[in-house]
C-alpha cells in the first residue's frame, strides 16, 4: 500500500486545531476517535508519535483526517510538519493499525443511562444533521448519557476547546432536538 500523503491542511474555526486530510482512512468507517491525553493513546501508536510533539494537545481521528489541537504558545509550523512526516511514514490503514481498533472497546461508546431508544433517536440525529457539520470543521461530537430530560455531551477535535462550540453550537443542537424529539430535551456538557 505505501505511506499515506497528507492532501491537505486546514485552518479549522478554534485558532488553535488544524485539520489534517489525509488520502485514506485513519479510523473506522463511521467512527472517531478522540484523545484527550497521551495516556488514552496507549494503543495507538500514531497518535503516541503525535503526542511526543511539542505542543500537541488533544488528537481527534475521524475518516480521512486527523484534527491537531495545540497549545496557544505552540509553534503551528514546527507542529504541522512533524505531524505530516509522521502521518507520511504511517503505513497505510489495515486492519491492525488503524486507529484505535484495540483500545476502541463498544462500553467506551456506551452513554451511561438513559433511555435507550430515546438515545438511539438521539443519536441518529445527530449523525444525519450535526456530525457532518462539525467534521467539516475538524470536530466532533460524543453522547455521553441522559439524566432525565437532560442529554450530556462532550466535543471532540476542534470543537472541543474552541468557544463558540460551548454556546452557540450547543444552543443549536438543544433546539434541534426540542423541534425533532422531544420538546423538553436539555443539552448539557459532560
Amino acid at each position: 500500500m505505501g505511506a499515506m500523503k497528507v492532501s491537505s491542511i486546514q485552518p479549522t474555526p478554534n485558532p488553535n486545531a488544524f485539520k489534517f486530510l489525509v488520502d485514506r482512512p485513519l479510523a473506522k468507517s463511521g467512527q472517531s476517535l478522540a484523545y484527550a491525553k497521551p495516556e488514552q493513546a496507549r494503543n495507538d501508536v500514531l497518535a503516541q508519535g503525535m503526542f511526543a510533539i511539542p505542543g500537541v494537545e488533544t488528537l481527534f481521528f475521524c475518516d480521512n483526517f486527523v484534527t491537531v489541537s495545540m497549545t496557544a504558545a505552540a509553534d503551528w509550523r514546527a507542529i504541522a510538519e512533524q505531524v505530516t512526516r509522521l502521518l507520511e511514514s504511517h503505513i497505510g490503514a489495515d486492519e491492525a493499525t488503524i486507529a484505535g481498533s484495540a483500545a476502541d472497546s463498544p462500553l467506551e461508546r456506551l452513554p451511561k443511562g438513559g433511555d435507550p431508544e430515546l438515545l438511539a433517536r438521539i443519536n441518529g440525529l445527530l449523525d444525519d444533521r450535526v456530525r457532518p457539520a462539525l467534521a467539516g470543521d475538524g470536530g466532533g461530537l460524543q453522547v455521553m448519557g441522559l439524566d432525565g430530560k437532560t442529554l450530556f455531551i462532550r466535543y471532540q477535535g476542534a470543537c472541543g476547546s474552541c468557544p463558540s462550540s460551548t454556546t452557540g453550537t450547543l444552543m443549536a443542537i438543544q433546539n434541534l432536538l426540542q423541534s425533532e424529539i422531544d420538546e423538553e430535551l436539555v443539552v448539557a456538557m459532560d
